[in-house]
């Protein structure tokens, strides 16, 4: 019962993050499943010192990661490229829907998905996700700046195939 409505309580907030550390619904639901029987199996070990929701979201994360070094090899890429400055108007951003930006997060590698989710949503720095996914930090700013251009690009392209317009 208690269970019951912890998972009713917080599934929606943690299924949305696994969305963002998933090729897609299938493996975002099997995230949800494995983060959730830990959370339950861990229980116990939750101190009170901080937001119970910010501990369930730690163990989501440490899930997502251990999910991540599973399927990938840690690739160092030595060479820096040079992306032209790419830049999306603001207006484009605001037209897209949350359901798009996570499609099109989740099109990403997983290397660069997981860097730009690290970076750019929770906030972690190059250094951290260097030591969290095993590589160094200028692989992981080199996939951050590869995520980002390959999101424009995306955004622009989706916007003249669709022949809307980019204000």
């Amino acid at each position: 019962m208690a269970q019951q409505q912890l998972y009713n309580t917080f599934s929606g907030k943690m299924y949305a993050l696994c969305l963002y550390y998933s090729k897609n619904k299938d493996d975002a639901e099997d995230l949800l499943h494995n983060g959730f029987i830990k959370v339950f199996q861990k229980i116990g070990q939750f101190k009170g010192d901080g937001p119970f929701e910010a501990w369930i979201r730690k163990i989501f994360m440490n899930t997502a990661l251990e999910a991540f070094r599973k399927k990938n090899k840690p690739v160092s890429l030595n060479d820096e490229i040079e992306y032209s400055n790419f830049n999306i108007e603001a207006d484009v951003l605001g037209q897209l829907s949350s359901n798009e930006i996570i499609q099109l997060i989740q099109e990403l590698s997983p290397a660069y998905r997981m860097t730009f989710n690290l970076y750019a949503i929770e906030g972690y720095s190059h250094k951290e996700i260097s030591e969290m996914l095993g590589i160094s930090e200028g692989t992981s700013k080199s996939n951050l700046s590869r995520a980002r251009y390959i999101l424009q690009k995306k955004v622009t392209d989706q916007y003249k195939s669709a022949d809307r317009k980019i204000k």
